[in-house]
């Protein structure tokens, strides 16, 4: 009796299990959403969805990736271009160009070439004496214009006039000019600063206006150049205060201040209204600020330099016997190339180039050709070297009388200063290579900002109500000239690089 009720028990089982079987294969055939059949069908079109928007999102990725570096190897090769539209848009200061530089992702530039230099500063002979001075052999300054003659405030570069300009190419054995730094003009230093100086036989300067820079460290300076050469760094007090802020700046028992190597030389009352013209100052009138100094190099503000200065005045000047060496221009030869450049780069007002060129050429300065004595009228002048003598001296004043008068650029007066001297003023013109060698070019902390740079024409400097009229310098563009200047007309240029 017991089997039977369990054999029926078991049998009720089987039919409900049946039963459910059946149910669940009716769903699966109706085509339920859940069924097996589906969920296997299901799986591979997800996987596949999956597997496409992964490739989708790497592809993206890979193009996005591709594109930043093609603009970045245009931006590198727009560089390096040989067509002149490129290589006008390339900016090198940009912080593209100096992180890619930094990566080492920059070609190196071609220009550069090993210099002749000796190997040990500790070995060079350092000359003994002073170059003699045989054509001019004493030269004073003008401090103080004549009373009552002008009525406008007192001029660091003086109210020069014509006639004395004219006279101040004359050499004679003893010689009286401007040269700067007249009776209440400007450009003081400070005491402390002085009696520094004056012990400064060799000097290394450098200068900075307008906070543009910061002082860079030299490299590779021998213990005997540290003890040797005076490092100077001459500037404004917006530069100083921009320095402060960004550089270490200590202060010595003395109250002298230093970043580094670099002795800082405030210039307080700047003389002039453009930067650009303030830092001709110490570039060309290092004789002046540093009066004990016999031997000096400039380099830019914006230089790193890379080589002992010992080894520096070695090369170019005692082992050839010079007494002023400069750099050749990488591009240029002739002023009126040179002019031609800065018109077409906005470097200073258009009309007051010009100008400037109309007064040099109705002067008689011919373009450079093969036939004038020297290798280019148009130097590289972020390094001078030279060696202070009576001559190089005169050089200076009447360089920067021209850079007072007309344009702050001072790479347009220095071959004619070099034409009005006859040949009697001997320098050496180095390679522009070698040049590039001598240091590391950093980019300035900001871009120049001078809107005289974008004037194009004289109807915008009348009346000076928009400001772009300099009050204390190039005022010789504003002169009336002493000859007609109506007839002249420039030099035709032809553009000789492409990048120039």
């Amino acid at each position: 009796m017991e089997t039977e009720v369990q054999r029926s028990v078991s049998l009720r089982l089987n039919r409900r299990g049946d039963r459910n079987n059946q149910f669940q294969q009716n769903r699966d055939a109706e085509g339920g959403l859940f069924s097996s059949e589906r969920l296997s069908q299901d799986y591979p079109m997800k996987a596949v969805w999956k597997r496409g928007f992964i490739r989708l999102f790497l592809v993206g990725g890979i193009v996005w990736i591709l594109l930043i570096l093609t603009v970045l190897l245009f931006h590198i090769w727009s560089c390096e271009s040989s067509f002149a539209f490129f290589s006008a848009i390339c900016n090198r200061e940009s912080k593209v160009f100096v992180v890619l530089d930094n990566m080492g992702l920059v070609p190196k530039p071609q220009h550069r070439c090993p210099i002749p230099i000796a190997n040990d500063p500790d070995k060079v002979v350092i000359l003994q004496g002073r170059t003699p001075d045989k054509i001019v052999q004493n030269l004073s300054y003008i401090v103080e214009d004549k009373k009552n003659e002008f009525q406008s405030p007192p001029l660091f570069g003086g109210h020069q006039s014509w006639l004395q300009r004219e006279k101040s190419f004359r050499l004679k054995s003893t010689m009286k000019v401007h040269c700067g730094f007249m009776q209440n003009g400007g450009a003081e230093m400070n005491p402390i600063d002085i009696n520094y100086a004056k012990k400064c036989r060799f000097v290394v300067a450098s200068g900075i206006f307008d906070g543009y820079d910061t002082p860079h460290e030299p490299s590779d300076i021998s213990a005997r150049s540290k003890k040797l050469f005076c490092f100077l760094m001459v500037m404004d007090e917006i530069s100083l205060d921009f320095i402060k802020k960004n550089v270490t700046v200590k202060e010595d028992v003395d109250g002298g201040l230093w970043v580094g190597i670099w002795r800082l030389v405030l210039l307080k009352h700047p003389p002039y209204d453009e930067p650009r013209r303030n830092g001709k100052v110490p570039k060309i009138l290092t004789h002046r600020l540093f009066p004990e100094a016999q031997y000096s190099i400039w380099i830019d503000g914006k230089m790193e330099l890379m080589v002992d200065p010992l080894l520096i005045l070695e090369r170019y000047l005692w082992r050839g016997k010079h007494t002023f060496a400069i750099a050749q221009h990488k591009h240029h030869h002739s002023i009126y190339e040179e002019a031609d450049a800065i018109k077409r780069r906005k470097r200073y007002a258009r009309p007051l180039i010009d100008l400037h060129m109309k007064i040099y050429s109705y002067e008689g300065m011919k373009p450079w050709s093969p036939k004038k004595g020297t290798i280019s009228d148009v130097p590289e002048g972020a390094v001078i070297i030279r060696e202070h003598t009576a001559l190089n001296n005169l050089f200076s004043c009447l360089w920067f009388n021209e850079v007072n008068l007309f344009t702050p650029r001072d790479q347009l007066s220095f071959g004619y200063v070099v034409y009005r001297l006859g040949g009697l003023f001997k320098f050496f013109m180095f390679p522009n290579c070698e040049y590039n060698s001598l240091f590391v070019l950093h980019p300035h902390t900001r871009e120049h900002s001078s809107v005289v740079e974008w004037v194009k024409s004289l109807d915008e400097f009348k009346t000076n109500k928009t400001g772009l009229k300099e009050s204390r310098g190039g005022l010789g563009l504003w002169t009336p000239y002493p000859g007609n200047l109506d007839s002249v007309i420039l030099p035709p240029v032809a553009r000789t690089s492409k990048a120039g």
